[in-house]
């Protein structure tokens, strides 16, 4: 069952390996830039997109990189950029290769980072010619806004099953800003104008596209941004800048695992960008900001380090996530969506059935119903009212059954709150959002949704958060959909099985299986009452 995580791992680990047949070439600008051949697919790692984000470009918006007349070589990928220290806290009873998954491919860190890290990848089929005009499909790595590369990403097993398909799409992968480095948040960083930097790394990288994607023969008018977790929630975020405006960089997304997610201003970061200040001996200096530009990297990376992550106490309520800024995003997201500031493209979204398991190992210390109402109240919704407290603790009972894994009865209760805690937190950040966006979107664009609840039987984690990467990149199906979706801006063809567009009157979700039936379709009316409930205080109380 579980030996489909082992063949990801190996084959993310091997994307630059192969040895190369020849050297493809192709011309940008003045320069020519070499890339490698292997298995019918052309390579090209490693190329700058943006100026260095170094020195004096610390916490500044992304310099477009100059014409390129110096011709070079591209073939390994850059460094991923400055990562999150973290540490899973994984209890015993997980077996040992879904574990080595976890911590060796999905969510640790297992690849050099440096801050000059703005690099982009695009993989193609072997000998296109430059005006062949194939879709594009620009994949955002997730990793909760705190690390991640697209070294974890064999692109080739995309690209080459778009050849089978006869559907031939070009796949690019971009680096961006993440931790502190991407996401610094407060006052000052508003007044700077200077937020969400790494939503703007990857602008920039669309724009990259733009110009250069019709020298790798790519059509720059069929683009579709294709992300999951914080790459999904960054697609998301893309629909909502510049007034829903795409500006022609893409004109559809696919987003695995993220929607619009409850945040609010920029500043409600600002006790952990005081924190950095602190650490980094910045407090007393006049302008902060630039102090922190100036500090040395190791020492402002170990500050970095030193700040709650994603799998620390708090959890999902992140430390560097992106938040309203005023530039990318005017308002709060969930506000710009009721507001209509949406783009109108096509979209595929969907989630894992237990999305909040992975994340709630932390809290196994939080066993009864004071520990939990104090934890939510500390640690995740600061400004809730007790009265809505109340309201939420009713709806997410401390009851094993009801809890996540979902439909596992009174088993993986390995504590008196986990599942409780879980099923909260699953759909807090991604069940909940995703089912109030579409309500939202409803009528305004073509929108198909999925669930997944592959590997539904791994024990205490059930159908975790990251496990549908497997199915796209993994040969478990879903690769079909997305590039059909890329094609054709509909994601059905010979799949299978027939995947009705969503809508409130007809909500259908593709739901990807194990066993001998891997794809069915099921209805999006799980939970209704407890979400609805969630939505209003999450809208009412941003993080």
């Amino acid at each position: 069952m579980y030996l489909g995580l082992l063949a990801l791992a190996l084959a993310s680990a091997g994307v630059t390996s192969a040895a190369p047949l020849a050297g493809p070439t192709v011309q940008l600008d003045s320069a020519t830039v070499t890339g490698t051949t292997a298995l019918g697919v052309d390579q090209f790692f490693g190329i700058p997109f943006a100026e260095p984000p170094t020195g004096n470009n610390r916490f500044r918006l992304p310099v477009p990189h100059p014409a390129y007349n110096t011709s070079f070589e591209a073939v390994s990928m850059g460094p991923a950029c400055p990562q999150q220290a973290i540490t899973i806290p994984l209890p015993d009873g997980i077996p040992a290769d879904i574990v080595d998954f976890l911590i060796k491919t999905a969510f640790g860190v297992i690849f050099p980072d440096d801050e000059d890290c703005l690099t982009i990848n695009v993989v193609r089929p072997a000998g296109i010619s430059p005006d062949a005009k194939l879709p594009v499909v620009a994949w955002i790595f997730g990793g909760g806004f705190e690390l991640g590369s697209p070294q974890m990403y064999n692109g080739a097993t995309i690209v080459s099953r778009s050849i089978e398909l006869d559907e031939p799409v070009i796949y690019v992968s971009m680096n961006y800003r993440v931790t502190a480095f991407g996401f610094l948040a407060s006052q000052e960083v508003k007044d700077a104008g200077v937020g969400n930097l790494g939503l703007q790394d990857q602008r920039e990288a669309l724009r990259w596209i733009q110009k250069y994607i019709g020298a790798f023969g790519g059509d720059p008018e069929k683009v579709t941004i294709w992300g999951e977790s914080a790459g999904a929630i960054s697609v998301a975020l893309h629909m909502l800048t510049n007034g829903g405006d795409t500006e022609g960089l893409f004109r559809a997304g696919f987003m695995q695992s993220g929607s619009p997610i409850p945040v609010g201003d920029i500043t409600n970061g600002q006790k952990y960008y005081d924190d950095l200040v602190d650490q980094t001996d910045c407090s007393g200096s006049d302008d902060t900001l630039q102090c922190l530009r100036e500090v040395p990297y190791e020492k402002l990376k170990d500050a970095v380090d030193n700040t709650p992550n994603i799998f620390s106490y708090q959890s999902l309520n992140l430390a560097w996530l992106p938040r309203a800024d005023g530039v990318f995003l005017t308002d709060a997201p969930q506000k710009l969506v009721e507001q209509g500031k949406v783009a109108k493209i096509p979209i595929v979204s969907g989630d894992c059935d237990d999305e909040g398991t992975l994340f709630s190992f932390s809290t196994l210390n939080v066993t009864t119903e004071d520990q939990i109402r104090n934890y939510i109240k500390t640690e995740f919704l600061s400004t809730i009212s007790d009265e809505d407290l109340d309201t939420l603790l009713q709806a997410y009972p401390e009851d094993p059954a009801q809890g996540s894994p979902f439909d596992t009865g009174d088993l993986n209760a390995i504590s008196p709150q986990f599942k409780r805690i879980a099923s909260f937190q699953g759909d807090a950040v991604f069940q909940a959002p995703r089912r109030w966006f579409f309500e939202n979107l409803d009528g305004n664009q073509p929108i198909w949704a999925f669930l997944s609840k592959r590997e539904k039987a791994v024990p205490i984690l059930g159908a975790f958060h990251g496990s549908d990467i497997l199915n796209a990149y993994g040969g478990g199906g879903m690769a079909d959909y997305i590039i059909r979706f890329t094609a054709n801006l509909d994601p059905n063809g010979n799949t299978g099985i027939s995947w009705p567009q969503y809508s409130q009157a007809n909500p259908t979700l593709l739901t990807f299986n194990d066993g001998v039936v891997p794809q069915s379709l099921s209805k999006d009316d799980f939970r209704v009452d407890e979400m609805k409930t969630l939505n209003q205080i999450l809208l009412a109380n941003p993080v």
